[in-house]
């Protein structure tokens, strides 16, 4: 799978973990050269409370595009040190 947004490949591993539709990448295989942390956070009743990055190619932004579990609840185990992307990142296989 591969995480693309602006043309610029953000992650590409073929272990993603799938939840709730969204393909979770290992943390090591995302660059985080594209990555700004973010003050955004939000919680989720099962998983606990997300991180948010954003990203930045060649001068544009994509605000808190990528998120992240820092210590997922029990439930959501499988997603600790895994990335996810939405708001316009394409994940093709």
């Amino acid at each position: 799978m591969k995480a693309i947004w602006n043309n610029t490949v953000l992650a590409e591993s073929s272990d993603t973990v799938v939840v709730e539709g969204n393909h979770y990448f290992p943390a090591d295989s995302v660059n985080s050269n594209y990555l700004t942390s973010s003050r955004t956070h939000t919680t989720c009743p099962w998983k606990g409370v997300a991180s948010y990055y954003t990203l930045t190619i060649d001068g544009k932004t994509n605000p808190d595009a990528a998120w992240f579990y820092p210590d997922p609840k029990p439930a959501a185990g499988q997603i600790r040190d895994r990335v996810a992307f939405w708001k316009g990142v394409q994940v093709v296989d």
